[in-house]
């Protein structure tokens, strides 16, 4: 499975940290922020799978970072947020979910339970974001690959690489990666079953060798980038 991309937005450095450290052991990749200006140049520039944001910080309110968020055409604008923050009352919680929070947690809070709220927000995610990559779509909930509008019959372990290579775009997957993760081989293993698949995708979806979408990176792996 894709190792989920968390932004955490927080100015105070001993929850940041313990927060990142945690996440980090539950095979998250962490990217931190100290300011809300920081955080929309983060947020404009990257996709995360959740945001957690501090409603107090610096430059501009976590309150104003939210709503940035969801007025915006980013590729974040509906990425589930997460409000971390010592304001209790039940009106800052209205006003946080009016912003366009998804939900909202207060310190000090128990570790688990917010992972726990997270892991909801990713199951809900990767259950229903279909994935676009020009005339190309693949939908993980039906498991269906079209080329334009044409449904494209792929098999099971051919829709689960292209899956994990298209949630991983951008990203050079390596060998051991892909096997891993796409075929739960933990020990050495010939990897270049790799390549059978690879090719029967490539024919399937008419996909050239040079084609962005599913490059190979010789002696590494693969990369998918949109086009």
């Amino acid at each position: 499975m894709n190792k989920a991309a968390i932004l955490i937005v927080e100015d105070e450095i001993g929850i940041a940290n313990f927060v990142i450290q945690g996440l980090q052991e539950e095979g998250m990749i962490l990217t931190h922020c100290m300011s809300g200006e920081e955080a929309l140049l983060a947020i404009n520039q990257h996709k995360f799978d959740l945001i957690l944001l501090d409603w107090m910080i610096l430059n501009l309110s976590g309150l104003e970072v939210c709503k940035a968020i969801r007025n915006s055409e980013n590729p974040n604008q509906k990425t589930p947020i997460i409000f971390i923050t010592a304001k209790d009352t039940i009106e800052d919680t209205i006003e946080g979910l009016n912003a366009g929070a998804n939900d909202y947690i207060k310190k000090p809070f128990d570790f688990n339970e917010l992972v726990a709220r997270i892991n909801v927000y990713l199951r809900n995610n990767q259950e229903n974001e279909v994935l676009k990559f020009g005339n190309i779509s693949i939908n993980p909930k039906t498991h269906q690959t079209f080329l334009e509008e044409q449904l494209i019959d792929l098999t099971l372990k051919e829709f689960q690489l292209l899956y994990y290579l298209f949630q991983n775009k951008n990203r050079i997957c390596t060998r051991k990666e892909i096997i891993e993760n796409v075929w739960n081989i933990h020990f050495e293993y010939d990897t270049s079953v790799i390549d059978v698949f690879i090719n029967a995708i490539r024919k399937k979806l008419n996909l050239k060798k040079d084609d962005p979408r599913l490059h190979t990176i010789r002696g590494v792996g693969y990369i998918s980038k949109d086009v």
